[in-house]
């Protein structure tokens, strides 16, 4: 029970920084309060950014209950992780707050939220890459390895076969 509210605290304060308050300060800093108008942008940006939040959720309480830990950094799940989301893709965390951000970025019909969400995205590949990847091989090592080998680091498998996206 620990180590989910430990999950729930922490998974907040990020998605309260970096999914509401950062945007929100670029929004009122361009001065948008209100969308444009209400269409199929908003209805659309809605659904993604929904879509991206309950993934992100889904990936916070697969950590907490299945690898007894949390996304933080500083407090990670003690086992490897790869079901639910993670059976289809090694980071679909990642993958639904980038969608949760350009669903923002669509509903306001805001450049600054789209610049944000992909310089977010470029900020987290460099964070996969660079620390993420290192430590978890050195932590799981030939079952993250073969984990590796079986599910894309970004997008998921469609069709079975050999690729070359790691």
């Amino acid at each position: 029970m620990f180590v989910f509210i430990r999950a729930v605290v922490y998974a907040s304060l990020f998605i309260g920084f970096f999914l509401v308050y950062v945007p929100a300060s670029l929004l009122a800093r361009v001065g948008i309060a209100m969308p444009p108008e209400y269409g199929w942008s908003q209805v659309g940006g809605a659904v993604l950014a929904g879509a991206g939040g309950v993934l992100a959720l889904w990936c916070v309480l697969t950590f907490a209950l299945r690898g007894r830990g949390t996304p933080a950094p500083f407090d990670p799940p003690r086992l490897l992780v790869v079901t639910g989301p993670y059976r289809y893709v090694r980071n679909p965390m990642y993958i639904g707050a980038v969608g949760a951000l350009l669903g923002a970025a669509l509903y306001w019909a805001s450049a600054s939220l789209l610049v944000y969400a992909l310089a977010f995205a470029g900020c987290l590949y460099i964070f996969v890459v660079g620390f993420e990847e290192p430590v978890l091989k050195r932590t799981f090592g030939h079952a993250y390895e073969d984990y590796c080998r079986n599910v894309r680091r970004w997008w998921p498998r469609i069709l079975p076969g050999r690729d070359e996206e790691t």
